[in-house]
């Protein structure tokens, strides 16, 4: 959740490392992603394109393998490189469930569908490796650094895609219920603060957003929830941040122990957010700036210190900004803008030829858990969220200024206000036909998925994720979807 990085959101937990950052690189203080979900996420971020643009519609649907990623351009200009760790960004190891989910969002039926979130500590205060995977890719991008780079005489670009801070899969539910356990140990507990925890305002069920009730439910985050309970959720993935932090600790320490470090562009930034029980949801998929706002901060040769940026920026920068720090020719099709200029600090004058940075990102979702397209433009003190083909489902806007928390749709109080950044947002994207088009392909997908199960049909759909409500009345369901197709 990008807001950790930055007051009052840092005064949570203990975060040295991106800490560190700050005070020897800059922050952006608000970064959003393109799409709250992995790969969307990183589909927008390897190919500086909006969602809509690589139609990269949910978990399993992301870049065409063959695309040629800001990676592949640094190498093909000399330089050395290496990824380690998740990529996710043409398509991501996700349940049958997650799809069948994403395919079927627009039938009429409401199922609960993960499993209820939960917090499950491990270890002792000794316990430091909780993430063992990431900790294995961590020390892999270490001895790389050590061994390898430093011993160069290109230069190199080094990613290290971790999973942290990402709830677990839920052991007591099986494979196909999603990641809803918040997992860590009283080492990593002991650096948050307790009492710095804001439990989060809930709107009662019928002042919800028709689409965030959709969110709620299945989430199986709308049954009773304790004070305790929505505290500790909030803390263990605190504490799962501060795991993280530790690991971009030792990518900095082992630049630092190989006089690599003041020549190197460190960026940390991550694919989404995690609402953490804010709106009474867990996860991400939401416009919600706990889902949708994420860390992004930079250090290195020319980057000023203690710099923090009101811009809107967004994951799709990324691209012309590897390509600028290359000083590679950066193509002219991209959704995103260099952030050198920014970190720089030049003047309007200086900037690319395709003129100033325009003072709003966009951000899209079309996958599972939500029952419609939804597009979220941010600009100025303004939220607006879309949903859908922009009639059938009714927008929200929010003043980020008066109201950070979210709390009070005011799109009817503003109607102006909606209007003229409608008009932006439909200048930007043709949503509504986007949202069409992907409810085409939903339907396309189920169709030929039912197909290649034949007779079995019946037995496999029932026995996703939904299935306790789903055995109960098997026809019921299986005549909705028949309804919908």
């Amino acid at each position: 959740d990008g807001r950790l990085t930055f007051f009052p959101g840092n005064q949570t937990v203990d975060l040295p490392f991106v800490n560190f950052m700050k005070r020897y690189g800059t922050v952006f203080l608000n970064a959003y992603t393109n799409s709250p979900i992995c790969c969307p996420s990183r589909a927008a971020m390897w190919s500086g394109l909006f969602t809509h643009l690589t139609e990269s519609w949910n978990n399993f649907k992301g870049l065409d393998p063959d695309y040629i990623t800001w990676m592949d351009l640094m190498e093909k200009h000399g330089y050395h490189t290496q990824k380690f760790g998740k990529l996710d960004y043409t398509s991501g190891h996700h349940s049958v469930s997650n799809r069948v989910e994403a395919w079927t969002r627009d039938v009429h039926f409401l199922l609960r569908q993960e499993g209820r979130p939960m917090v499950n500590l491990t270890g002792d205060r000794k316990r430091v490796r909780v993430m063992e995977a990431d900790w294995r890719n961590t020390d892999k991008a270490v001895n790389w650094i050590k061994e390898e780079a430093v011993n160069l005489t290109q230069p190199f670009v080094l990613y290290l895609g971790l999973n942290l801070p990402h709830p677990y899969p839920s052991p007591y539910a099986g494979e196909n219920f999603g990641s809803s356990t918040f997992l860590t140990s009283p080492y990593w507990l002991e650096k948050v603060n307790f009492e710095a925890i804001k439990i989060p305002k809930w709107s009662s069920f019928s002042e919800m957003h028709p689409v965030d009730y959709y969110s709620s439910y299945t989430k199986n985050c709308t049954g009773e929830f304790t004070k305790e309970e929505v505290r500790n959720i909030r803390a263990f993935y605190y504490a799962m941040c501060a795991e993280t932090d530790a690991m971009l600790g030792e990518i900095i320490s082992a630049l630092g122990d190989t006089g690599l470090l003041r020549k190197t562009v460190v960026i940390f930034t991550a694919d989404h957010g995690e609402l953490a029980m804010e709106h009474r949801q867990f996860y991400k998929m939401s416009m919600y700036e706990g889902s949708s706002h994420v860390p992004l901060l930079v250090m290195g040769p020319g980057v000023k210190e203690q710099q923090e940026i009101p811009n809107v920026v967004s994951l799709v920068d990324i691209y012309p900004t590897m390509l600028d720090i290359a000083r590679i020719p950066i193509p002219q099709n991209l959704s995103g803008y260099s952030l050198i200029p920014l970190l720089h600090e030049k003047t309007e004058s200086e900037l690319s030829l395709r003129g100033p940075r325009p003072s709003w990102v966009l951000s899209e979702f079309h996958g599972c858990n939500v029952n419609s397209s939804v597009y979220m433009l941010r600009t100025g003190k303004w939220k607006y969220i879309a949903y859908s083909d922009g009639f059938s489902v009714l927008p929200q806007l929010f003043d980020l200024t008066a109201d950070p928390d979210e709390l009070t749709n005011v799109a009817i109080k503003f109607p102006v206000i909606v209007h003229s950044l409608d008009k932006i947002l439909r200048s930007i994207v043709n949503y509504p036909k986007v949202s069409s088009s992907v409810q085409e392909y939903n339907k396309r997908q189920f169709i030929s998925w039912k197909q290649s199960l034949g007779q079995n049909y019946s037995s496999v759909i029932a026995n996703l994720r939904w299935h306790q409500d789903w055995l109960k009345e098997p026809k019921k369901y299986e005549n909705a979807i028949d309804r919908w197709l």
